[in-house]
């Protein structure tokens, strides 16, 4: 009768590491329950009707970042709203005012009264986020309640477009589970601080989400709060992306392989003054190379508005330079 032979070492380090497994998983449910516990009474339950009376036409998620009641949210949930309602998590209902809205980022300011200090979250920053990074996420996907989902920084320094066809920059891409409803909610760090607001996920994929960086969100919150929208510059012109051939890239000393092809100009408007015409190639703004409707769109920031710029243009095999004085762009 053979006696069976026990490794002993081997069971001890078996034992060891099943410890150690359960030891993380502990620490990683009490990092969770401990920034759900901390944020979600900052986290609030958007409704939104068409008609004042009416019942509510859509819902979304937002979060309180200061106690007198000012709520970030994504501006897909609120555009076109005739009447917004706001539930915290405490079971307050509160009418609240649009005080900004821009949809080229996704974004958009509300307000409440408040009697006394509300919960709100501390908004930290995306410039110290790494991918495989803990991240958490919590809203109200398909009216759920103070759902929260956690997962990993996927990767950093996306771009997503907006329904406005402008890229929306430095957006941060997680696995933390996203679904109809969180739009407007809080992506969080290990310590409980802001790092993105929640904002699309592509339909028919797993475990692929996005969120617009804290830093790219505080800049626009500064414009609502003083303009209540974002200003831009404006050359009052429709254009489309073009492909240039390498000899202009060789002639021309070219940085950049594409360039935005002039289709349109509104009479009157500051391409017009400047002399561009229909079939010009911009290759360059404000002595920066411009290759795409999206370098355009970036380079056309307030600080250009009602400022002599240079447009580098390539026509009939020549470059030109015009000077252009940008307005500021309306809707």
């Amino acid at each position: 009768m053979d006696i069976p032979v026990f490794d002993t070492d081997r069971d001890r380090e078996d034992a060891s590491a099943g410890a150690d497994e359960v030891s993380a998983l502990d620490a990683y449910s009490r990092v969770v329950t401990g920034i759900y516990d901390a944020a979600n009474p900052a986290v609030v339950a958007i409704e939104v009707g068409r008609e004042r009376e009416g019942p509510a036409m859509g819902a979304g998620s937002g979060f309180l970042f200061t106690s007198d009641g000012l709520i970030l949210t994504n501006s897909h949930v609120v555009r076109g709203a005739r009447r917004v309602t706001v539930q915290t998590t405490g079971g307050g209902r509160h009418e609240a005012a649009v005080l900004g809205d821009d949809p080229h980022t996704d974004l958009a300011l509300l307000k409440i009264a408040a009697a006394s200090a509300l919960p709100s979250l501390t908004l930290g920053s995306a410039g110290t986020l790494h991918v495989g990074q803990l991240v958490v996420a919590i809203g109200n996907p398909m009216g759920f309640a103070s759902t929260v989902t956690a997962g990993v920084v996927s990767a950093l320094g996306r771009s997503l477009r907006a329904t406005t066809g402008r890229l929306i920059d430095d957006v941060i891409q997680t696995d933390a589970a996203l679904n109809p409803g969180n739009s407007g909610g809080p992506l969080l760090d290990a310590r409980g601080r802001v790092v993105g607001v929640n904002t699309a996920i592509i339909a028919g994929a797993q475990g692929i989400c996005f969120a617009t960086s804290i830093d790219s969100v505080q800049r626009v919150v500064l414009q609502l709060l003083q303009h209540g929208r974002v200003r831009r510059a404006s050359l009052g012109l429709a254009g489309q992306n073009a492909h240039l051939p390498q000899r202009y890239l060789r002639h021309f000393q070219l940085e950049q392989s594409g360039a935005v092809r002039v289709m349109e100009i509104i009479a009157g408007g500051p391409a017009d003054r400047a002399g561009l015409r229909v079939g010009d190639l911009i290759v360059g703004f404000a002595g920066s190379p411009c290759g795409s409707i999206d370098d355009l769109h970036r380079l056309l920031d307030l600080e250009r508005i009602d400022r002599d710029c240079t447009l580098s243009v390539l026509r009939h095999d020549r470059e030109v330079a015009l000077t252009v004085r940008p307005t500021e762009l309306t809707d």
